[in-house]
């Protein structure tokens, strides 16, 4: 990875598989990467020092995240995203400190990508989330599901005879509804089944607004975009996008 010789911004969202990071020059994204472990991502830092630092994290626990950038910079210039720290847009959720960062960092990117407008954000990863974000800037909340892997290990273990399936097809080779065989089967269920659950959703909150903004992020959102209506907007950095805005409302004078 090749950044230019200016001071950037670094957004970290420490996953529950993988950390991704994204570097940012004022507004602009600038590059992306995936990190397997802590220490990968520090060596990309030490080549790249950012001149600040947002993180988030839905799988680790705040005082390891505190360590991870104690280590890039003595602790100077960063924020870490938790339910104190002050967000650009109203949070309605009942529970504030069960609200995943992910879902909250998504919401205020929606934000960045359709400032005034109704928001459905359809984060298709390790669970699948549905999270509106109303016109005026409020999150409202929203649903979870289990994800499309979640599903098929879940079949695994919960029966007796039913395979273990790691590998997905690409949307190419789609299952059929009507699957001739147990392995074709349960890839028929978690994936069309969720295509429906999916395509259930969006209809359900376009009914209820219909100038709708439907955004798709995660890692299984290339499977799926194309199997949703048309209009769907594919978001695949919208995490890191409103991680970036919440740490300029932070740091812009």
């Amino acid at each position: 990875m090749e950044l230019p010789p200016v001071s950037l911004n670094l957004v970290i969202d420490w996953g529950n598989t993988r950390i991704k990071a994204g570097w940012f020059n004022g507004g602009v994204l600038v590059d992306t990467a995936r990190y397997v472990s802590a220490e990968a991502l520090r060596e990309a830092v030490a080549k790249t020092p950012p001149r600040y630092v947002i993180a988030s994290s839905t799988s680790r626990p705040a005082s390891e995240l505190r360590q991870l950038l104690d280590d890039f910079d003595g602790g100077a210039n960063w924020l870490l995203l938790s339910p104190e720290l002050t967000i650009p847009i109203r949070n309605n959720y009942e529970t504030p400190r069960t609200l995943g960062a992910d879902r909250l960092a998504a919401a205020v990117g929606a934000t960045v990508l359709f400032p005034a407008q109704n928001c459905l954000i359809l984060d298709l990863g390790t669970c699948l989330t549905a999270d509106f974000v109303s016109a005026d800037g409020s999150f409202e909340g929203g649903l979870i599901s289990p994800g499309l892997r979640m599903r098929l290990q879940a079949m695994h273990t919960f029966t007796a005879r039913l395979p273990q399936i790691d590998n997905v097809p690409e949307p190419a080779n789609w299952p059929p509804l009507t699957a001739r065989n147990t392995h074709d089967a349960i890839l028929s269920g978690a994936m069309n089944g969720m295509a429906l659950e999916l395509a259930g959703i969006i209809a359900d909150y376009t009914n209820r607004h219909p100038n709708l903004r439907i955004i798709v992020c995660g890692g299984d959102g290339p499977l799926f975009t194309n199997r949703l209506k048309p209009g769907i907007f594919a978001a695949p950095e919208l995490v890191l996008q409103g991680l970036n805005r919440i740490l300029l409302t932070h740091t812009q004078p």
